[in-house]
């Protein structure tokens, strides 16, 4: 898969840390993430956790949880798992390409800057999973890469983080808001909306009746 080939290079995942530790606002539209995450919540799911950076901000305000995390990349991995070295969370290599593999039941899955790398079928199918996997009254929460509305704003997406159009990642297979609002309401999930936005990066949350 070219996705997945990409991140085995390492100076692709150094350039993908460095662009998206400047992304403004990142650190805002993270916050709201961390607000949908049940401080109780006991045992967490990252899917494409990367270097592990949102799952330790959530497991932050959450010291007692347990934590799986997945990731196709191997040097993103290892990164992770230097993170991790003393924490309670169990680090797999896993394509999010394929079917998850069975992980038990989580009470929040939250994912960041990854699911978009999938193709539209399979992000589907993935929220069915994910659905699946929670425990009633759990919250997925994906704080994602999506697509503008409009040309103009793509461009300006790609301005506002300093990145030349022409460079725009070719594994993208960007999916507006609404329509994957509409996915996972069809999959099950109550209280599904944007909970917070900025051009491009947007969090989109559903609960699990």
């Amino acid at each position: 898969m070219v996705v997945a080939n990409e991140w085995k290079k390492s100076e692709h995942v150094d350039h993908y840390l460095a662009l998206v530790d400047t992304v403004p606002h990142r650190a805002e539209g993270e916050s709201v993430l961390l607000e949908q995450v049940p401080l109780a919540a006991r045992r967490i799911l990252d899917l494409g956790t990367g270097d592990g950076r949102l799952l330790d901000l959530v497991r932050a305000d959450r010291p007692t949880s347990v934590a799986v995390a997945v990731d196709v990349s191997e040097p993103m991995l290892e990164r992770a798992r230097e993170r991790f070295a003393d924490q309670p969370v169990e680090l797999l290599h896993h394509d999010l390409a394929e079917p998850l593999p069975d992980l038990g039941r989580f009470d929040s899955v939250v994912s960041s800057l990854a699911i978009h790398h999938l193709e539209d079928e399979r992000k589907r199918s993935l929220y069915a999973e994910i659905f699946a996997g929670l425990k009633p009254g759990g919250v997925f929460a994906n704080f994602e890469h999506v697509a503008s509305p409009t040309a103009r704003l793509h461009r300006r997406f790609y301005e506002a983080i300093g990145e030349p159009l022409e460079w725009e990642d070719p594994s993208d297979r960007l999916v507006d808001v609404e329509t994957q609002l509409r996915w996972l309401r069809e999959v099950g999930f109550e209280d599904v909306d944007c909970y917070w936005k900025w051009l491009e990066v947007a969090l989109l949350v559903g609960v699990k009746p």
